[in-house]
């Protein structure tokens, strides 16, 4: 088992009697049947239903933390606080006193298994005193980079480098393929566009597993199929790579023999 310390993460407390309630109404995942020892994917989304926020959300005591990308916490915190209304809830940003470690690589007996994917292994979340010493007990850190490499060989997207926050549906980002909706626990923001995208199946674009040959492309990159464009470059590590990609168009460059290049390098499907 290997341990990172993931200092791009923050996190956010949502406690009280009603914290479940309220955030079951927002989210895409289901957080009334969220058991101790999980960290379950979710999203909070626009009334269009794009990706604003997206989080790991984990329970502990009568709080629901919800595990974020550190530069969004403050943010989060002010949108939930704006739905709180009279919920008896507290919001709170526990960034600066926390810290959040991803345990992987091999069997994990302790933190809360990431359901993103089997292989995932699991996130601890620890007092940000004690982290370092914490560290040492799992093995030392192996580093942000390391832990990036294992996410993309799996192929789960990053907000904000697979996809962007704001522009992208759930579907978009694979949500739906690693449990990040629940299509059955009933309303939350923006459910109506995400449910019809589902049922009808009019997902035209979707982060995809590449292999690399060549040099690995920038996040952004624009990728081609002849002389159109077929969607942008995401994370890469070790020729493994993801892409945002318009499926339509990988299909007709697949039937006409294009390859799929973003700049000199040529992507295969994995």
């Amino acid at each position: 088992m290997k341990a990172a310390k993931l200092s791009d993460r923050g996190l956010v407390r949502v406690s009280g009697p009603d914290a479940r309630g309220f955030l079951q109404g927002l989210v895409t995942g289901n957080v009334q049947t969220l058991e101790p020892g999980e960290a379950r994917w979710a999203a909070l989304l626009s009334p269009q239903g794009k990706i604003l926020f997206d989080f790991l959300m984990s329970a502990a005591d009568d709080a629901v933390l919800l595990d974020v990308k550190a530069e969004q916490a403050a943010d989060l915190v002010k949108r939930l606080t704006m739905y709180k209304l009279r919920a008896q809830v507290e919001v709170a940003n526990e960034t600066e006193k926390s810290t959040v470690i991803a345990l992987y690589g091999g069997p994990v007996a302790e933190g809360a298994r990431d359901s993103r994917h089997p292989d995932m292994g699991a996130r601890l979340i620890v007092a940000a005193a004690s982290a370092d010493a914490t560290l040492l007990t799992l093995g030392g850190d192996h580093g942000l980079a390391d832990y990036a490499a294992h996410r993309i060989a799996l192929g789960v997207p990053e907000g904000g480098v697979d996809f962007a926050y704001g522009d992208a549906f759930p579907a978009e980002a694979d949500m739906d393929l690693f449990n990040g909706v629940d299509f059955k626990k009933g309303c939350f923001v923006g459910q109506e566009v995400v449910a019809r995208m589902h049922y009808r199946a009019t997902v035209r674009t979707r982060v995809t597993k590449v292999l690399l040959e060549g040099v690995a492309p920038p996040p952004g990159e624009t990728i081609t199929a002849g002389d159109k464009a077929a969607g942008t470059m995401g994370s890469s590590a070790g020729g493994v790579g993801l892409a945002l990609l318009r499926l339509d168009r990988v299909e007709e460059a697949t039937q006409a023999g294009l390859p799929l290049k973003s700049g000199e390098t040529v992507l295969r499907l994995a």
